[in-house]
């Protein structure tokens, strides 16, 4: 389906949305009593101008607990039965079809942007219909008094294997596929069966008009043969080029969904090892899966050499279990080589990652050496295995083609003397040859399918790691929708245990900040500070107490509403590749020219955008390397701006700039957080002229809290022992 099919609405006059399936997924939504905002719905799909298509409504309407599916149909073949389904209509434009009387000729919309209904006559619908429409269905959920009883491999089945699920989809093309194999196995009888009767009845008769007659159909076999091959070939492409997308695309999506709690140690590591999806793909996309196709078809050869051979058939027989069987005994050294070459990899690539990202520290502390003989060790070890691994493969392949011989030769011996007793035609012989050498070719690639099968079984068990890690957005989770956030914040006894760590960043910390009030958190390095914020963010969740944000636990708040209501600094902040302008406008691309420019102004970049003749397109370089410490946290203060969100968690956002940037920064953040709530974490006395309260932390423990003066009094008077 095209995907100018992909943003639509209802065929109201002068009515356009900015996002027409959106909206009636938001209708959707309201009709099944389960409120979702747009935000929670789009967060994290890669939309096509800001807009859903109809395959990414597919996905947003999972997060909403519906099931859906794109269908080509005409209007007049939708059943009530299937309503309300969203129809998709010209000029971009989409509607819920709530009702269709076909008798009286009049059709029942909902109005995306006033939510009412809107009739129409069917006909004027008929103008508009694309001839596609959206089927949508709530998915059925248990509710607590059965969710006890469920195991987790049920509920697994229930969803679906991540992998198989996907692969599943493409049962109709494999389906054909072994339709072909299955005719391709039976062409490659032509051949033998040509040869035994010029043989046997061509050559001694010289009968030239049958040699004729069986030289045409062969060939004509053979053409059928190439045919069916080459589109066996694609069917095996266009199937592993559908599940690579899905697959990609899912898994993907896992990784960003991730809790940051359960990410791995090492970055590098990570990456490799969501490479080896890579196996996964070369696995469902190559010859491998025409050798496992054709493992079956063995038996039918088999059948065909006893027919006409007799007891020929012993000696393929024989060997194919000599074959499995020398393949069985590699199989288990065999595994052991590729799972450690797997973890070789991962050190390697972790090795490979942290160097390059620090590599100017590397070189100014002159660690070139220490990371040398890290690298030349990681890479030894790889080539160790990765050598086990080719002899073992090579030597099963090896083995196998040496039986492959040895068989064609006892055939040929045996088949002499049946010839001489008068129970076998050379032409019987030479097509029992030909099919020993076709029974036994699936045998002798046993070898590459066990390399390819357990480096491919070693992946996908990687890869489930991955794909199984908690999420964010749990999906029998139902988070309430919070349209208007005002920003008071809240911890009731909270304390909170980094991964890993025994000692908590946090311990029994409770305080309450109301809408519109301006505070800061003070103390030693490590004392908390900077995990308060990600705690409001919600990248973490404490183990004990809460955090509330407008009286609400946040983990009953989706965390794209939460966080697109709050504007968060880091401490470290990370650009990426692209222009300033991409930067600023990183998480809202909806932004126009406007909203950037104001951005900039407040976060004091004006001044070195304006001197560069790239203006706001200057590029940052990888990872915001091009420009100074300063400029780099100046764009990070424009990016939490840029939406003007109610509350605003800054965390040391002026340690590298200078005095006189740090001074326009305060001036204009002075005016553009009036009536917002302040959550500042700095060590810097200037900062606290944005607030009027503050709090101390030491220990992960709150020492004060009180209006800025008398802390600031105590802390003078010594009264507070806080570096």
């Amino acid at each position: 389906m095209k995907q100018e099919a992909a943003k639509q609405a209802p065929p109201a006059p002068a009515d356009t949305f900015h996002d027409p399936l959106l909206e009636c997924l938001l209708l959707l939504c309201k009709l099944e009593q389960t409120p979702c905002s747009a935000t929670a719905l789009t967060a994290g799909l890669p939309l096509v101008e800001q807009c859903l298509t109809p395959e990414l409504f597919v996905r947003a309407a999972a997060r909403a607990g519906f099931s859906a599916k794109i269908v080509a149909r005409p209007l007049g073949q939708l059943s009530n039965l299937v309503l309300p389904a969203v129809v998709l209509l010209d000029d971009n434009r989409a509607a819920v079809l709530v009702e269709l009387d076909a008798e009286r000729g009049v059709a029942r919309l909902l109005e995306s942007e006033s939510g009412g209904e809107r009739r129409c006559s069917v006909d004027d619908l008929g103008r508009h219909y694309s001839g596609y429409a959206i089927f949508t269905r709530p998915q059925y959920r248990f509710d607590a008094r059965t969710r006890e009883l469920e195991t987790r491999a049920g509920r697994r089945r229930q969803q679906g294997h991540w992998f198989w699920g996907v692969m599943a989809k493409s049962w109709r093309i494999y389906r054909d596929v072994l339709l072909a194999s299955l005719l391709i196995n039976l062409f490659v009888l032509a051949n033998p069966l040509f040869v035994m009767n010029v043989y046997d009845r061509v050559v001694p008769n010289a009968a030239l008009e049958t040699l004729w007659v069986l030289a045409i159909g062969v060939s004509i076999v053979y053409g059928f043969d190439l045919l069916l091959k080459t589109l066996r070939a694609y069917f095996i492409e266009v199937a592993g080029k559908k599940s690579d997308i899905l697959l990609s695309s899912l898994i993907f999506e896992r990784v960003l969904g991730a809790k940051l709690a359960d990410r791995p140690a090492s970055v590098g590591a990570f990456a490799s090892q969501f490479r080896e999806f890579e196996s996964v793909r070369n696995f469902i996309t190559s010859s491998t899966v025409t050798a496992f196709i054709d493992l079956p078809f063995v038996v039918l050869f088999l059948a065909v050499i006893a027919y006409v051979g007799g007891p020929l058939v012993f000696g393929p027989l024989l060997a194919i279990p000599v074959i499995i069987g020398y393949g069985l005994f590699v199989q288990g050294p065999l595994r052991r080589a590729v799972e450690q070459t797997f973890q070789s990899s991962a050190q390697k690539n972790a090795t490979l990652v942290e160097t390059l990202t620090g590599i100017e520290t590397v070189k100014t502390l002159g660690a070139e050496g220490r990371l040398q003989r890290l690298w030349e060790k990681s890479v030894g070890h790889l080539a160790q295995w990765g050598q086990q691994t080719r002899t073992l493969s090579n030597s099963a392949a090896t083995v196998a083609g040496a039986v492959q011989q040895f068989t064609s030769v006892v055939v040929v011996v045996s088949g002499v003397y049946l010839i001489a007793e008068k129970e076998l035609t050379v032409g019987a012989l030479i097509a029992c040859v030909l099919l020993t050498s076709r029974a036994l070719a699936p045998m002798a690639q046993v070898a590459s399918l066990l390399v390819n099968y357990h480096q491919t079984q070693t992946a996908l068990r990687s890869l489930d790691d991955i794909v199984n890690k908690p999420q964010e957005r749990d999906a029998d989770r139902h988070f309430i929708q919070r349209p208007d956030v005002r920003g008071g914040v809240q911890f009731d006894k909270v304390s909170f245990c980094y991964p890993g760590e025994e000692v908590p960043a946090l311990d029994n910390v409770s305080f309450k900040i109301a809408p519109g009030e301006r505070v800061a958190v003070i103390g030693r390095i490590g004392s908390g500070k900077s995990t308060v914020q990600k705690l409001v963010m919600g990248l973490y969740q404490p183990q004990e107490g809460a955090v509330l944000v407008d009286d609400i636990d946040i983990k009953q708040i989706d965390p794209a509403d939460l966080r697109s209501s709050i504007g968060y600094v880091s401490q470290d902040i990370t650009l990426f590749f692209g222009s300033i302008k991409d930067n600023i406008a990183f998480g809202a691309p909806h932004c126009d020219d406007a909203q950037i420019v104001r951005a900039a102004e407040i976060a004091g970049l004006n001044e070195f955008i304006n001197s560069h003749p790239l203006g706001f397109q200057r590029p940052v370089g990888e990872r915001g390397e091009a420009l100074s410490g300063g400029q780099r946290q100046s764009i990070g203060v424009a990016r939490a701006v840029l939406n003007d969100p109610p509350l605003y968690l800054l965390d040391e956002p002026t340690t590298a700039m200078d005095h006189s940037s740090e001074a326009r920064m305060l001036r204009q953040l002075h005016e553009h957080l009036q009536e917002k709530t302040l959550l500042l974490v700095t060590h810097k006395t200037s900062l606290l002229s944005l607030v009027d309260r503050i709090l101390v932390l030491d220990r992960g423990k709150l020492l004060a809290d009180g209006p800025k003066e008398s802390v600031l009094a105590a802390l003078k008077k010594g009264q507070l022992r806080v570096a």
